[in-house]
């Protein structure tokens, strides 16, 4: 059957555009194959090799999804080492603990430096305690080796009210301390056995890195802070600089091939909308229950300022 001129151009335009569609879905096949290989970088067999930046800003809690951030770089093979960006008053003793434990395994598949920034105190300072080197400014701030527990009582301001609080309990120390209870010498002694309790494992591990006399790092261990002047003076960190200065280390001292690219690699947490933001805003960094995410030993620096 013979076509005319105009259903022969239809057809001849139909298959152009056929074709053309096909290209594009193929383009966007192996684009979406290649994010899937780049977001499961370790398994990827083009990835090239880097330095990891892992930054921990902010009050450290203890928190799976940065422990779980930690491991997937420890089992990268293509993150030849790991800068950790301190930028921290501290926090939870237990969060501080955690990043410690974490950053020492890490250290013993591959290289780490801890790079403090403005601030690194406290849980923030044992966290760095795990790496292999500690790099600080001059005029970062460390130290405040020491735990912290707080509490306040009302007594006094609920019978003014005309408040009588009833408490029955199995023993005289159990949620103690408690606002609407005296607080007793006793109890202030059982307290500060815990705190002494912890303050110990803080300064063991502040010895046992920093391969200082125990009873050095307990005369540095009163709370104070320091410069990062005066912190590499009293050995409590290794070297003045910032990235540069550890990127430099670590080509020097563990042969870390010069010039690779450093990458940021980051938690990655499924946003849950609107509300769950406005939940997180109100009972989180704005709210009154903010501290609440901290547990009940905290080793973290706060002036009076804040």
């Amino acid at each position: 059957m013979s076509l005319n001129a105009d259903t022969l151009l239809d057809r001849i335009r139909l298959k152009q555009q056929v074709t053309k569609w096909r290209v594009v879905a193929i383009v966007i096949a192996v684009a979406a194959l290649f994010m899937v290989v780049e977001k499961n970088s370790q398994f990827s067999p083009i990835k090239a090799n880097y330095i990891a930046r892992i930054t921990i800003d902010g009050i450290i809690t203890d928190d799976r999804d940065v422990s779980k951030l930690i491991e997937t770089t420890r089992e990268d093979s293509h993150a030849k080492a790991v800068l950790v960006w301190l930028d921290t008053p501290g926090g939870s003793a237990v969060g501080g603990q955690q990043l410690y434990l974490d950053l020492l395994k890490l250290s013993k598949a591959k290289p780490v430096v801890a790079v403090m920034r403005t601030m690194a105190t406290s849980a923030g300072y044992m966290a760095a305690l795990g790496t292999d080197r500690i790099v600080a400014r001059e005029g970062s701030i460390t130290g405040s080796i020491g735990v912290i527990m707080e509490a306040f009582e009302a007594t006094e301001l609920a019978e003014k009210l005309g408040i009588k609080p009833i408490t029955i309990k199995s023993g005289p120390y159990k949620a103690s301390p408690n606002p609407l209870e005296k607080f007793t010498p006793d109890q202030a002694v059982v307290m500060q056995a815990v705190i002494k309790d912890f303050f110990n494992w803080f300064v063991d591990i502040v010895t046992l890195r920093r391969n200082l006399p125990r009873d050095t790092v307990v005369t540095l261990a009163d709370g104070r802070i320091y410069t990062g002047r005066q912190a590499i003076e009293a050995k409590l960190i290794d070297q003045l600089g910032g990235e540069d200065e550890a990127v430099e280390w670590l080509e020097k001292n563990r042969k870390i091939t010069h010039g690779l690219d450093i990458k940021d690699v980051k938690v990655e947490k499924e946003s849950g909308g609107f509300f769950e933001s406005f939940s997180q805003m109100a009972n989180g960094k704005f709210g009154a229950n903010f501290l609440q995410r901290l547990d009940g030993l905290a080793a973290i620096w706060q002036p009076n300022s804040l």
